[in-house]
């Protein structure tokens, strides 16, 4: 598999990164690597556990069975790490090898923006632990030092006050407010927009 870092660049740009193969992040308690097929069960556990406490912040994306939509989560994952658009972790927890966390670099873009958007999510047997701070911070260091992007935006809805402290305490800003930005169960919601400038650019 090769990473392009192609996106909005002219032919004559020269590529910036070139990858050959995914990378795996280490932290404190887990280990990061690229959602692909062979993590689809792993997947399917981590949504079927936390499927009452995602289903308020997450769109619902149910296609086919649970398994198929987990499938087809890895096979997109994949294919977005080989378009260079997209970078989608799972945390897997060393001591129960089990998915803890999800932390999602998308809709990457090169060029003169060299920006993605941040999505994640944490087990909820894990809140209030520290985890999906450990796991962004390893993420975000990868896509400022390896990727060399410029910015990460990441959004939350107003009611999603666990979702505001973390990124304020990673050092996202607050930039705006999109009225009916995303549908969540069935309903257009608002959405506080945040981003973080790369303190290395």
């Amino acid at each position: 598999m090769r990473w392009w870092n192609s996106v909005l660049r002219s032919k004559s740009e020269p590529a910036i990164h070139h990858v050959t193969a995914p990378p795996t992040l280490e932290t404190a308690r887990c280990l990061m690597m690229l959602l692909q097929p062979e993590h689809a069960h792993l997947l399917l556990a981590y949504r079927q556990r936390n499927a009452a406490h995602l289903a308020p912040w997450e769109p619902n994306a149910q296609d086919g069975t649970p398994l198929d939509t987990c499938q087809r989560a890895a096979a997109r994952s994949v294919q977005g790490y080989a378009d260079g658009i997209a970078m989608q972790f799972i945390a897997i927890e060393r001591q129960s090898l089990t998915m803890v966390a999800a932390c999602n670099f998308t809709n990457i873009v090169r060029g003169p923006f060299q920006a993605c958007h941040l999505g994640y999510s944490v087990d909820q047997d894990c809140q209030g632990q520290g985890l999906m701070r450990e796991v962004l911070q390893a993420g975000m260091d990868y896509v400022f030092g390896t990727l060399g992007l410029h910015r990460i935006m990441a959004n939350h809805m107003p009611s999603n006050v666990r979702s505001e402290r973390l990124l304020r305490s990673l050092g996202f800003e607050r930039e705006g407010y999109a009225r009916a930005y995303l549908q969540i169960a069935g309903r257009w919601e608002d959405m506080v927009l945040n981003a973080l400038v790369n303190p290395r650019s």
